[in-house]
């Protein structure tokens, strides 16, 4: 779980960086640093399926987990979580919800979510979720300074999500084969 908790913390304390410097950040300097870390996000999507052998299965999984997602409706009961949390931390802040959900999004979504949490329940290897959290941290700064604190609290699906991952790995992980790892990392 410690990979879980490091990347929650960055998440809230890059969060609460973000709102204090919010006035301190120039817009060009955020468009740079948010195209760095999309740029950062997309090289380790391209590496982790080049690993891939099975390009259709990744496609496939893509669609399934959108089409899952939007059933569920995913968005909707975040926002809706949102608003229980403005109302209750943040009632004058138009942003929060809006904060919230967008962070909670992404970063939820993503193989680095999955993998990482994976490798730390069955490894002990907290890497991923390390290398997740400097990634997290700084665009929460970055969130925040826009969107206000709601991103903050988008730590706790972050770590309801990660975490239950991290725990049910040890479930699993006889059924969870290095060519099947592989496939799972190139979503």
């Amino acid at each position: 779980m410690l990979g879980t908790i490091v990347n929650s913390v960055a998440i809230i304390v890059g969060a609460i960086l973000g709102v204090i410097m919010r006035k301190g950040i120039k817009d060009e300097y955020k468009n740079t640093i948010m195209d760095g870390i999309a740029l950062s996000v997309i090289v380790i999507g391209i590496m982790g399926a080049i690993k891939s052998e099975n390009i259709i299965l990744v496609i496939a999984s893509i669609v399934i987990g959108a089409i899952i997602g939007e059933k569920i409706g995913i968005e909707n009961k975040l926002n809706n979580l949102g608003e229980k949390l403005q109302g209750s931390f943040a009632k004058g802040d138009s942003n929060f919800t809006k904060g919230f959900v967008t962070a909670s999004l992404i970063y939820c979504i993503g193989a680095m979510a999955i993998i990482g949490s994976l490798e730390s329940g069955i490894a002990g290897n907290h890497e991923t979720l390390f290398a997740k959290s400097i990634l997290d941290g700084i665009s929460a700064i970055i969130f925040a300074s826009t969107l206000g604190i709601g991103v903050a609290f988008s730590a706790i699906p972050v770590f309801i999500y990660q975490g239950s991952i991290t725990l049910l790995s040890n479930s699993i992980k006889d059924f969870l084969t290095p060519e099947v790892i592989t496939e799972m990392s190139a979503l």
